[in-house]
């Protein structure tokens, strides 16, 4: 029976590496003891839910983290969870050396799949032993880089804001107030700049160390193997960003060039920022205030089916919603997952635009995911690699479109033009992402001044359109990378969310005909959890592979008329 305890009852059960050690060496002996298939599979079923409880209570901290980063006592317990978990997965690396060479593997073969010891192989690849104190250093400096992004205090107009706060400034249909906005973002990573592009430098040649100590040419196919890809390579991922430069760029060029006549701007005068907003009457306005936007997500969901509707309240009645912007509050949004009770738990930041629309609808799908996996054995197949949990989010977020007058009212054919023009839009700075990081780690030495040169030469061949003004100097020079939080916590991770748009697009497409039989697809998809990697877990839910040559183009096509089906005078 599932718990009902509510998130700020759940307790930090108290740990130090020592107790935790102790236990771990206990089933690692018991393992190499386990001479046959019946005694085996107990100890590793008991180390699977003893894994379950530790990784449950480090994801309690880390989101006590990142609900207030200027809380001392989380911060330092954040600071020993950095500090011991590289410890704790050298323990896992002698368990799993142990568990791919048991004589009974072929028993837990059939019992949970081949892909099982994939996994394993490939964690085996990516870490020892003595890429311990690189690891806890990289822990350590991406905490650092979380707590000057959550402490930003921003002055603008005689108030105080934190960097998501800014954003309905910056998307304001008044162009002096988002240019100003876009200057005092600029003004923080200015002032910031030196000491985070310190702390990246230290990251690079932290994890190029780290690649070379394991026999690697540099990080990259490391950073592969960190994050699960055993089914394509950075020559296929190569490939992919060709396509999107020759399909979807000019696209993007297209529908950018549109939104400048919209505003009545020149193409050639519009600033970065004036790209935040796209009709002149201002973006898509939200009906009501945060409130009211949960209160319309309860109605939509019930509404879309018995599923949504029972796991919305499900999130609501257990306080797993944290979406209010405050001061101390990490930036971004994400979902994660408490093996233990087999909650999800949702963070965001509301900040007063349309993006609080896509949270909702994006987080949630995350969310749907996991708990439509959470009984999935073994546990290591409840979440698949991050390209693919992506799929779930961005699919969701296209399946929430015909409530969209709930949230907007009469704009809501705005926000479903906005939304799907962004969602084209983005591709093209997804791979911009990717590439640089790709730059950066085949040039670990270079300096944050060369890394900035690199960035705003690719960032000018996928997006030609963006101008920044004098006044943003740190932008301008081509260091607006530092915003991406991805970068230095989960390198490589970026190309992610454009392949999962593009897979997305797929079931927008598909619900446009049947969407009975889509979203039958889409839950199948879920329930599919992470028993598949990527490109398997495509074809077993027949979807097109965003890597194989014309399948872009293909995927584009239909929703160039998806766009044209919208009156966009309508928008003025």
């Amino acid at each position: 029976m599932e718990k009902t305890i509510k998130f700020e009852d759940i307790p930090i059960q108290k740990f130090s590496f020592k107790q935790i050690e102790k236990k771990m060496k206990s089933f690692i002996e018991q393992l190499k003891n386990a001479k046959d298939f019946e005694t085996g599979f107990k100890v590793i079923k008991a180390y699977e839910r003893y894994a379950s409880k530790i990784g449950t209570n480090f994801s309690i901290i880390e989101v006590r983290f990142t609900l207030n980063t200027q809380d001392e006592k989380i911060a330092k317990l954040q600071d020993l969870v950095d500090e011991i978990s590289p410890l704790i997965s050298n323990l896992t690396n002698e368990w799993n050396k142990i568990l791919v060479a048991v004589p009974y593997r072929k028993q837990i073969e059939e019992k949970y799949g081949k892909y099982y010891f994939t996994m394993i192989e490939n964690d085996l690849k990516s870490f020892d032993e003595k890429i311990i104190p690189e690891l806890v250093e990289i822990n350590r400096l991406t905490s650092q880089y979380d707590k000057i992004m959550g402490s930003a205090q921003i002055n603008f107009r005689g108030q105080t804001y934190n960097i998501p706060q800014m954003g309905k400034f910056s998307s304001s249909a008044d162009r002096k107030t988002r240019e100003e906005a876009a200057i005092a973002v600029d003004q923080f990573f200015q002032e910031h700049e030196q000491e985070i592009g310190d702390i990246y430098g230290k990251l690079v040649l932290l994890r190029d160390k780290a690649a070379k100590k394991l026999g690697f040419e540099d990080f990259t196919e490391l950073g592969y193997l960190s994050l699960g890809r055993v089914d394509y390579d950075p020559e296929m991922v190569a490939n992919y960003r060709k396509q999107i430069a020759t399909e979807v760029v000019p696209v993007a060029q297209k529908i950018l060039k549109a939104q400048a006549k919209r505003l009545g701007i020149p193409f050639n005068k519009m600033y970065v920022y004036d790209y935040n907003v796209f009709f002149k009457s201002g973006n898509p306005k939200l009906a009501g205030d945060s409130h009211y936007l949960v209160e319309s997500g309860r109605k939509m969901y019930h509404e879309m089916s018995a599923i949504t509707g029972y796991f919305f309240d499900f999130m609501e009645e257990r306080h797993l919603l944290d979406l209010e912007s405050r001061p101390g509050k990490q930036p971004g949004g994400y979902m994660t997952f408490f093996d233990d009770y087999k909650y999800p738990f949702i963070f965001s930041n509301f900040n007063g635009t349309p993006h609080d629309v896509d949270v909702l609808t994006h987080e949630f799908g995350h969310a749907l995911q996991g708990y439509l996996s959470r009984n999935i054995k073994p546990s290591c197949y409840r979440s698949p690699t991050l390209e693919s949990c992506e799929i779930h989010s961005m699919s969701m977020e296209f399946f929430a479109w015909p409530w969209m007058n709930l949230f907007f009212g009469k704009d809501a054919d705005k926000y479903r033009y906005y939304h799907l023009s962004d969602a084209i839009c983005f591709l093209p700075y997804g791979i911009t992402i990717d590439e640089f990081q790709h730059w950066v780690y085949k040039h670990p030495t270079a300096t944050h001044e060369e890394r900035c040169a690199a960035f705003k030469e690719i960032e000018g061949r996928y997006l030609p359109h963006k101008r920044y003004p004098a006044a943003m100097k740190s932008s301008g020079h081509g260091a607006m990378w530092m915003k991406q939080s991805h970068i230095f916590g989960t390198p490589f991770y970026y190309i992610d969310y454009t392949l999962a748009q593009v897979c997305a697009f797929q079931f927008l497409v598909e619900m446009t005909k049947n969407r009975e039989k889509a979203w039958k697809k889409y839950i199948k998809l879920c329930k599919s959890g992470g028993k598949y990697p990527f490109v398997h877990l495509l074809e077993k839910n027949h979807l097109r592979n965003p890597f194989d040559d014309g399948n872009v183009a293909k995927v584009i096509r239909p929703l160039k008329k998806i766009l044209k089906g919208f009156d966009e005078t309508k928008f003025e």
